[in-house]
């Protein structure tokens, strides 16, 4: 059984920053860590670079050309590809609102990446996002209303799920049937999310009693807050219970209220995601998007409605906007890692560094640029 030993680490452990450290890895979990050095089939040092628990992204559209909505197998394993070499272990493919048929095929792409991936070099698929199926058309933002639905009771068992993995839906509360979806998700084991909404206090709150637990990128497609109307935004801040889920791209949300995000909701609800669509990764030019024509410019997409059409980031670029921004790197990986893995009911097996992990790892260097990225424990991509 093979084991691999890394060594001189500067580790960020839940709630600590460690120098000087040694990790090794057997079975494809963490074995040991310590300032102790031990035997290994292979050893790899660090050299001192920062080694985060690998990151989790839950809401992606895709990358480097490939469109989660019109993905099948290769191509989503193309995207766990692009991901890993960006330091992402984890990561949900994320539909758009479209045809029944196109959730089908994707899904049964998705279905068969799950079964081969944990031999391949790519960011695993720990499951599902449909975002918006049930929005509100007057916060569509980039998605398209013509395959939004409402809840009369069944429409939910029309989505295809995964055989194994989770299941996660962006939706508006206030639509009709919204409080009766709500929990007939959580009957059905979906994480509910509440997102592309014109709610009141009133029906977030019986959202919430209902069973919705996670708010769809914060203050993206959602009313904001004012000092006499506390908005989706404004309950989504000062629910403590409620995790929420923001682009850290410096373009859906201005850094400062990145900031504040972070300092008023408790350490362990707060989550990086990156939203990215199939550009990423390609640099700016004009491209094909669901339908409809998208400009990317200086980091920044549009659609020709005027709309941000999602974003062209990487989580490893969310992170270091926090790191930037002085947040500190083990709160900062709570919220790339730590998080997302407690939101989908994984913590106990992903989203830090401790005893009995998976070794999903990312190492960064002191630009913060991705050296290294193990998934399972193997190598996924090295820089050095």
């Amino acid at each position: 059984m093979k084991t691999v030993l890394l060594k001189n680490c500067t580790t960020i452990l839940p709630g600590e920053k460690l120098p000087n450290t040694n990790v090794l890895i057997k079975a494809g979990k963490i074995a040991a860590i310590s300032n102790e050095e031990f035997p290994a089939d292979e050893v790899l040092d660090l050299e001192n670079r920062t080694l985060f628990a690998g990151f989790i992204d839950i809401h992606n559209h895709g990358a480097v050309g490939v469109d989660v909505n019109g993905a099948n197998a290769e191509a989503l394993q193309t995207v766990g590809q692009f991901l890993a070499e960006n330091g992402v272990t984890a990561w949900m493919p994320t539909f758009v609102p479209d045809s029944d048929e196109t959730y089908r095929k994707v899904v049964g792409a998705i279905e068969e990446v799950i079964e081969i991936q944990n031999d391949l070099p790519v960011a695993q698929i720990v499951g599902v996002h449909y975002e918006g199926v049930f929005a509100n058309e007057q916060m569509c933002g980039a998605l398209r209303p013509e395959f939004f639905k409402t809840f009369s009771g069944r429409e939910l068992n029309d989505l295809p799920t995964l055989h194994t993995g989770v299941h996660l839906t962006t939706f508006a509360p206030e639509i009709e049937g919204g409080i009766e979806l709500v929990r007939e998700l959580r009957k059905q084991n979906w994480i509910p999310s509440i997102g592309h909404t014109r709610a009141d206090l009133e029906t977030l709150e019986k959202a919430f009693d209902a069973g919705a637990m996670h708010v769809t990128h914060l203050f993206n497609a959602m009313t904001g807050v004012h000092h006499r109307d506390l908005g989706v935004a404004g309950w989504a801040l000062t629910k403590d219970e409620i995790f929420c889920e923001i682009i850290a791209d410096g373009v859906h949300v201005h850094p400062k209220m990145l900031k504040f995000a972070q300092k008023n909701k408790p350490p362990g609800k707060l989550l990086l995601v990156s939203d990215s669509v199939a550009p990423t990764g390609l640099g700016d030019g004009h491209y094909e998007l669901w339908g409809e024509r998208v400009e990317v410019v200086g980091g920044k997409t549009r659609n020709e409605r005027g709309s941000i059409a999602g974003s062209v980031i990487t989580l490893l670029d969310a992170v270091k906007m926090y790191l930037s921004l002085g947040v500190s790197a083990s709160d900062v990986s709570k919220m790339a890692s730590a998080n997302p893995a407690k939101l989908l009911g994984l913590e106990k097996t992903r989203g830090s560094i401790e005893v009995g992990m998976r070794a999903d790892l990312v190492a960064l260097d002191k630009e913060r640029n991705v050296k290294m990225s193990l998934i399972n424990g193997k190598f996924a991509f090295r820089d050095f």
